[in-house]
């Protein structure tokens, strides 16, 4: 066996390694990679060069995976070789304050892992114990790496905690976007989508939105929005899923009074953008941020995929082997693809 894995060097930049397989030390396992998929964060981070909590240059590349354990630590005790995981990129530290209410993405000491675009995966004795879940039988590798958007969402959507008979507005209907859009509509609420790709349109159409909306990239939107919301005033709650300055001012822009403002896309570090102190006070708008997610939404995540209730196929567009990872990254910025599967064993 060897390892190969993709190390993102700089913006832009990636090159593919090849190393000995590592092997397992006290409380780690190794992870034969059954597949990665890309996202959205790693198009930022690949185009930055790097994420200000996450990774910092050089570093393997790619957080969405899953695969089958192939070599147990000494003191592992609830795996074995042979079973099918999905790894978590995050673990906490449980025993802070915010672990001890639940809110372990607040962790005051959370680490986080990356190299999902590898052959293997060494997995750290604190993810081994607190960020490795079991995939169900029904349940393939690819779409149970989905396990990890799919937890940010659901972690996203509680904060929020949309209501019967509420329509909201959602801005960017990129992987995110549309994972809230299938979340959504399956649990009957209503949204409207709002972006500038009409295939992307197309698909939160097929997931259930409520409207769509054709907008032109980096404009303000918030007026084009306002005419479709079923009520005066603007909407009950609004999702920005864009990550952009110009997104955040749309979804603010979007409420009546008592809305809820989930700004869930994180803008570049040192962003800032103007706040209608007036409209948050008088009006009494909630503004919250949204982010990543904890253990409780990862299972929830992994369980709602394993009971089929969403259509993985819609979000994993294509495949492509390890060897291919940039080709993959340049399909999602030209929006050729929603996700990637990345593939990187031969199979047969």
């Amino acid at each position: 066996m060897e390892q190969l894995s993709a190390w993102l060097t700089g913006a832009e930049t990636i090159e593919l390694r090849e190393a000995p397989v590592p092997q397992p030390g006290p409380g780690e396992l190794l992870i034969r990679i059954g597949a990665a998929v890309t996202c959205g964060t790693d198009v930022k981070v690949y185009s930055r060069g790097g994420h200000p909590r996450m990774l910092e240059v050089p570093s393997p590349f790619g957080h969405e995976v899953a695969g089958t354990v192939i070599g147990c630590g000494a003191g592992i005790e609830n795996w074995q070789e042979g079973d099918r995981v999905v790894v978590s990129n995050s673990a906490s530290c449980g025993r802070c304050d915010f672990c001890a209410r639940g809110s372990e993405n607040l962790c005051t000491d959370l680490v986080y892992l990356n190299g999902a675009f590898s052959r293997y995966l060494l997995v750290p004795a604190r993810f081994a114990e607190r960020g490795v879940y079991r995939i169900p039988d029904q349940l393939g590798f690819a779409a149970a790496a989905l396990s990890e958007p799919l937890a940010c969402v659901l972690h996203g959507i509680e904060k929020l905690d949309p209501q019967p008979g509420e329509c909201g507005v959602l801005f960017g209907a990129g992987p995110i976007g549309l994972l809230f859009t299938a979340v959504l509509s399956k649990r009957g609420l209503e949204v409207v989508v709002a972006d500038p790709n009409e295939p992307r349109l197309e698909l939160a159409s097929s997931l259930g939105a409520s409207g769509v909306l054709a907008v032109e990239r980096g404009s303000p939107a918030a007026e084009k929005a306002l005419s479709m919301s079923p009520q005066a005033g603007g909407f009950d709650y609004a999702i920005d899923a864009t990550g952009s300055p110009a997104g955040w001012l749309d979804a603010l822009a979007s409420v009546r009074p008592g809305g809820r403002v989930s700004l869930f896309g994180g803008c570049a570090p040192g962003t800032a953008v103007e706040l209608d102190s007036h409209r948050v006070h008088y009006e009494e708008l909630t503004v919250m941020g949204a982010y990543h997610h904890r253990p409780a939404d990862f299972s929830a995540a992994l369980e709602l995929l394993a009971a089929g209730e969403l259509d993985t196929d819609v979000f994993l567009s294509s495949e492509r082997p390890l060897e291919e990872i940039e080709a993959a990254l340049g399909d999602m910025i030209a929006r050729r693809a929603v996700k990637v599967v990345i593939r990187p064993h031969p199979r047969g």
